[in-house]
């Protein structure tokens, strides 16, 4: 049965060697600073998530997730964890999927924490995205009636490419302290 090795390939895209939480020079560093914030500046404009940066415990933003796919499929994006408006420490995402899917894309992610509880977990590397958990694709200016569910809310937005998939998988996150 082919179960165990669809299993093990997404055992090593998600442990994709080579990959860092953190940047690794200062001009990384700075990379970084500056595309969180255009990131943030640009779900800022979305109408319906003011309240969202408003409220929550804390955010973290992946500017530039890449993701492609062709049945077996995978994402990777570095980013930062905001809490009270300010960056506390650089976060990474990895994601695995299988399924009908192919294409490629990039994408920016936004994950806004309700409580200091669900923060706590994602600082500890306890916290994963399953399958089940539905992202809302935002546009500039486009309204939204989104609400947290199991304590997050999380918002996409298309950079670049196209896919088309019906795949199922799971983020896992990474975090250090800045």
């Amino acid at each position: 049965m082919r179960t165990p090795f669809v299993i093990a390939l997404m055992l090593g895209l998600i442990l994709l060697p080579g990959c860092s939480t953190s940047p690794n020079t200062a001009a990384g560093e700075r990379a970084l600073d500056d595309e969180c914030q255009y990131a943030i500046n640009d779900f800022k404009r979305v109408k319906g998530l003011e309240g969202f940066f408003a409220e929550s415990a804390a955010y973290a933003v992946f500017p530039g997730v890449g993701k492609g796919g062709f049945i077996v499929g995978a994402a990777y994006g570095d980013g930062q964890l905001y809490q009270g408006g300010e960056a506390v420490g650089y976060c990474s995402l990895s994601q695995a999927t299988v399924g009908l899917q192919i294409g490629g894309q990039k994408y920016r992610e936004l994950i806004f924490f309700r409580s200091p509880a669900s923060v706590r977990m994602f600082k500890q590397g306890r916290f994963e995205l399953s399958a089940q958990a539905s992202a809302v694709a935002v546009a500039v200016g486009a309204s939204t009636t989104a609400d947290y569910s199991h304590g997050v809310a999380v918002f996409t937005m298309s950079k670049v490419g196209l896919m088309v998939e019906a795949s199922i998988g799971g983020q896992r996150f990474s975090y250090v302290t800045k």
